[in-house]
């Protein structure tokens, strides 16, 4: 009973703000509110049962690609009118499930792909510019196995091929990212599974530029439902002023339990280790 005591004290205080004790909370105190949160925002629910993609929402030829990274300086933009958009379209799963999600337009599907806020103008030299957009399906990895998904295949006049992207809105729909909401940057930044109670986790820690370097701990709390990493780094601080430096490392990480189904959360982000970029989970 104490025990349950302390550890709803401990989430009620997280739920206070982080800005406020994240210089006196542990490991044992960040995996509580990882484990808390996760069971409590919905966003098991999406990982079990919602629309979370595996690879990127854009797929292209390798030689539109190529042209669009090889652009230092590109934009995109919208040359004629656009179709209407679908109120709604289905995710069809190769298993046989499906789902009915809202859709994005065609002009916000340009603007996702785009790598500023908004469209360029149709006048800028520099931007690609979209002359057709149709709606139609195209194949995505999810975390629920392969899948039919709803699409804008978009064209331009200065592009060698079309540009295929999803047009399930995200936004509207819900996504493991928004239900967790704020969070703090992440430690662990990947792992392997070696064997079934066995990962091999890579992470990220900070330095101070000249002091000896700081001894890093992985850390693992199981539950159930979830596996929650972490490190705890023990400084060597000296007298000076600290110059922070990016540093990473890996190490081995025996599970009492085998991972099975079990989703892996970052202790400090509370996200599954494969959401900590900006892309999509990639699976494995």
């Amino acid at each position: 009973m104490l025990r349950l005591l302390v550890t709803l004290l401990t989430v009620t205080a997280l739920a206070g703000g982080d800005h406020l004790l994240s210089h006196r909370l542990t490991f044992d105190d960040y995996a509580v509110r990882a484990v808390w949160t996760w069971r409590t925002s919905g966003a098991a629910e999406i990982w079990r049962n919602g629309f979370v993609p595996t690879e990127d929402l854009s797929q292209m030829r390798q030689n539109v690609a190529e042209r669009i990274s090889s652009d230092e300086e590109y934009g995109f933009a919208v040359a004629v009118p656009l179709p209407a958009t679908p109120k709604e379209a289905w995710i069809r799963w190769d298993d046989g499930s499906t789902m009915r999600v809202p859709v994005i337009s065609a002009r916000q599907a340009l603007i996702e792909l785009s790598p500023y806020d908004m469209e360029a103008s149709a006048q800028d030299d520099r931007a690609y510019k979209m002359t057709a957009a149709t709606f139609t399906t195209m194949r995505l990895r999810t975390l629920r196995g392969m899948a039919t998904v709803p699409a804008w295949r978009l064209s331009f006049s200065n592009l060698p091929g079309p540009v295929d992207h999803a047009a399930v809105d995200r936004a509207t729909l819900g996504t493991v990212e928004e239900a967790v909401g704020d969070h703090l940057s992440s430690d662990i930044r990947g792992f392997e599974v070696l064997d079934e109670r066995t990962l091999r986790v890579s992470y990220d820690y900070g330095v101070c530029l000249g002091e000896k370097t700081p001894t890093v701990r992985l850390r693992v709390d199981e539950r159930p439902d979830v596996v929650v990493l972490g490190i705890e780094v023990h400084t060597h601080i000296g007298t000076g002023l600290c110059v922070g430096v990016g540093a990473s490392g890996e190490g081995v990480v025996r599970l009492q339990e085998p991972l099975g189904s079990r989703v892996v959360l970052d202790a400090m982000s509370r996200l599954p280790v494969c959401l900590h970029w900006s892309g999509p989970c990639r699976a494995g």
